[in-house]
């Protein structure tokens, strides 16, 4: 698959004033400004991020409003039900605001909607279980801020709502005692990218401030908040990076019995990081959900029996085998029905609908599709009950929401953001939907969205690639949205003659710069159909990250390989 390459825009005289301050390479110093680390100060605080660095929980709207409501439920000896979405962020939030009041006041329960019984957010049935089993207090985590209809009957039902949400709220809200989300337009909470787990972690550190409680009873809980920020793909920014950098610390030095026994099972044995939490723990988190039960996620967190927590990581731990296997298979089917479409070169847009395919994981398998295979907006549909329900992924710059609310009349319900979406659809509705999607995404896609970027942090040359420079790369960690891992340009490469390939998929580099520059290794995942460029005994550029391999006790520096081209003349 071709892509495009845009390296950017530089900006020398804010580098060259970070660089006289702090007298390192002046790469690294581009690294940062394009980060918005622009001075001493903000770069003391993005390599040495402190909890101190935090902003206080008391500045978020409703704040107190919630804190008084849950002591008068103490007082009152009211039941308490913690309620939150079956993904990692919603598991992780439940978890934390369960575990930490569960300590001081035992009538409380939590409760996790089922996926495919009731779908996202607030449901009927979670309004019908408090109700049947007389909790008068919800809080709900990472959902309910457009749950109006729902929590006004609850409301009439006599149960109070506290919503802990992120999500963009709508200009009508539920009618709840109160609302903690700094995307509120009259928030004055200063950092507004949380995470739903970020945001129960406000709400606990509020409440032991409120208690006279050491900070450390909510710090507990650090290692679920780093997940969570892992997995919802919130930006690596400030209040983020500062608890997902101590919240990693967390993970490695004394992590809650659920995450240390999906980090046993995963035989993860080098120090984690945010790519490990993404790749390794949340899928098999997410897992539960998708296959099964999410409660078995919340379970495993708020154990503190090693042992029992083992048992539950391995049943997550089955979810995830049985969920790679599915998703694989539906995956080789839908390039099937692909390559037997004989408009495919026609075609902006890929909506594929099979009634028997795996609700939990078509979204998934919207995203390997995109990322291996068809790069254009995806849309995975199959039969959920009487209705088709899909899930949406969108490329680079493109508004895969807008596109579907576009096709709202043929649709009975829809929610996502920019680059995810979920729908449901009556099943006569599908084809209709197909070819509206596809009229829609033809005439609003620009051409070069339909081309991958690769986004270039800077040209490099091998000479600066040295220990002292990946040194302080390495502490760019932790790495996510707004902070990704650096990608570097290297131009006029040549082959000296060791580079081959392995295992029929991989390219094993061996390259230098200049006739006598300095030689580097890498690797090149799947770049096989490359290696002609490779031996071509011509000049050729490479873009790839930076990292370590380890071999034989000895670690040394190797490239990453993301992309490699001819140079031409």
């Amino acid at each position: 698959m071709q892509k495009r390459w845009t390296v950017k825009a530089y900006q020398p005289n804010q580098e060259q004033l970070l660089q006289s301050s702090l007298r390192i390479h002046p790469l690294l110093c581009r690294l940062l400004v394009q980060r918005n680390v622009t001075n001493f100060e903000a770069a003391r605080q993005f390599f040495r991020p402190t909890l101190a660095d935090l902003h206080d929980p008391w500045q978020m709207k409703d704040m107190d409003k919630a804190i008084s409501r849950i002591e008068l439920a103490f007082f009152q000896h009211e039941k308490i039900l913690i309620y939150g979405d079956y993904d990692v962020d919603g598991t992780t939030a439940v978890a934390t605001v369960y575990a930490f009041l569960h300590n001081l006041y035992s009538n409380i329960e939590f409760y996790i909607p089922h996926r495919y019984r009731e779908g996202y957010g607030i449901s009927v049935q979670g309004i019908e279980y408090a109700r049947a089993n007389d909790f008068s207090l919800v809080i709900a985590l990472d959902c309910g801020i457009k749950s109006i209809e729902h929590i006004t009957h609850a409301k009439e039902l006599g149960i109070d709502f506290i919503i802990c949400d992120h999500h963009l709220p709508d200009t009508e809200l539920p009618p709840a005692v109160a609302i903690l989300n700094p995307k509120q337009y009259d928030c004055p909470y200063p950092y507004k990218e949380l995470s739903g787990c970020g945001i129960g972690y406000k709400l606990i550190c509020a409440f032991a401030q409120k208690r006279g409680l050491p900070q450390k009873e909510a710090n507990k809980f650090l290692d679920l908040v780093a997940t969570s920020i892992a997995a919802d793909i919130v930006p690596m920014t400030g209040e983020n990076r500062i608890l997902a950098f101590h919240g990693l610390i967390k993970v490695n030095e004394d992590p809650l019995p659920g995450i240390k026994a999906l980090i046993t099972l995963s035989a993860l044995k080098e120090q984690l990081t945010i790519a490990n939490l993404v790749f390794v723990i949340a899928p098999r988190v997410n897992a539960a959900g998708r296959m099964d039960d999410a409660r078995k996620a919340v379970n495993l967190f708020i154990e503190h029996d090693v042992e029992k927590a083992a048992a539950i990581a391995e049943v997550l731990h089955a979810d995830n085998f049985d969920r790679k296997e599915i998703d694989s298979t539906i995956t080789q089917e839908a390039i099937q029905l692909l390559q037997n479409d004989v408009n495919i070169a026609d075609r902006k847009s890929t909506v594929l609908y099979q009634a028997h395919w795996h609700k939990g994981v078509v979204g998934i398998v919207a995203s390997r599709l995109i990322d291996k295979h068809y790069y254009r907006p995806t849309i995975i549909l199959t039969q959920s009950n009487d209705k088709v329900a899909g899930s949406a992924r969108s490329v680079m710059g493109f508004n895969v929401y807008e596109a579907i609310h576009q096709c709202k009349d043929l649709l009975e319900n829809y929610g996502g953001h920019f680059y995810a979406a979920g729908m449901t659809l009556k099943t006569e509705n599908v084809k209709a939907f197909q070819e509206r999607f596809e009229e829609v995404v033809a005439r609003t896609i620009h051409p070069d969205q339909l081309v991958p970027e690769i986004v270039i942090d800077s040209e490099i040359h091998f000479s600066d690639i040295t220990a002292a420079f990946y040194n302080i790369l390495k502490q760019f960690e932790p790495l996510g949205p707004e902070n990704l891992r650096p990608v570097f340009l290297a131009r006029n490469l040549t082959d000296n003659g060791f580079s081959r390939i392995v295992k029929d998929d991989h390219i094993k580099f061996s390259v230098k710069q200049g006739r006598s520059g300095p030689t580097m290794s890498g690797i090149g995942f799947y770049m096989a159909e490359k290696f002609p460029i490779v031996t071509s005994k011509k000049p050729f550029d490479m873009v790839f990250t930076i990292d370590e391999n380890e071999w034989n006790g000895q670690t040394t520096l190797q490239l990453k390989v993301i992309d490699v081209r001819a140079v031409s003349r």
